[in-house]
């Protein structure tokens, strides 16, 4: 018999919301920084193929806005152009703190899988104006997807369940989360997250070192 959740899932659904229908203010800006960012360094698109092991072709359909980047792969450009992880995702920021509003919390994209395919999740900053933050937390909304993509990078990731039901590979170990899970792990740990039916919504906090 399942147990009934800890925490009222009704009260998180509120919450956070539903992102695609939440403002759009800086949904289509990853590409165009990370295009700026790379040629402030001064690099082709070949160039920077050539650093990230990325093909040319999926940088300029990311910068274009066509395709649309799983987080792990804007935390390998971002650590390639040696830039902020938050400073590709949301901004510089230029305050010392935040405080977010639910009606202020800013859509940033939705990332697909392969290049450009099914969208997986949809994602939303809840402190882009902090200046030199090291830490991105987020509101994700993930979709069921039978393709793994699995994903390894520097940092520390700390995900907790708002609603639904979240499959989560760890390594060679694979584990079912319920709202009110969590769970902590080091980003260069080979991971992949997805909802396991239907839609479910995480908070994600992430440390790009």
């Amino acid at each position: 018999m399942k147990t009934k959740p800890h925490i009222n899932v009704d009260y998180f659904e509120d919450l956070t919301g539903d992102i695609s229908e939440s403002g759009q203010d800086g949904i289509d800006e990853i590409g165009p920084r990370l295009k700026s960012l790379r040629k402030e360094k001064g690099l082709s698109l070949e160039g920077l193929s050539s650093k990230t092991g990325f093909e040319a072709e999926l940088l300029a359909g990311i910068e274009s806005g066509e395709i649309s980047p799983q987080l792990g792969t804007v935390i390998k450009l971002s650590k390639s152009l040696d830039a902020a992880f938050g400073q590709v995702i949301s901004g510089a920021g230029d305050k010392p703190y935040a405080i977010t509003r639910l009606k202020d919390q800013k859509a940033i994209s939705r990332s697909t899988s392969g290049k450009g395919g099914k969208h997986i999740y949809s994602y939303k900053s809840l402190a882009p104006e902090v200046k030199g933050r090291t830490m991105e937390p987020l509101i994700v909304q993930l979709q069921e997807s039978s393709e793994k993509e699995i994903s390894t990078h520097d940092g520390e990731e700390f995900i907790y369940v708002l609603n639904g039901t979240v499959a989560l590979l760890l390594g060679e170990d694979q584990f079912e989360l319920e709202p009110g899970d969590s769970a902590y792990y080091l980003s260069n740990t080979p991971h992949w997250i997805t909802s396991k039916s239907g839609n479910a919504t995480i908070l994600a906090v992430i440390y790009g070192k």
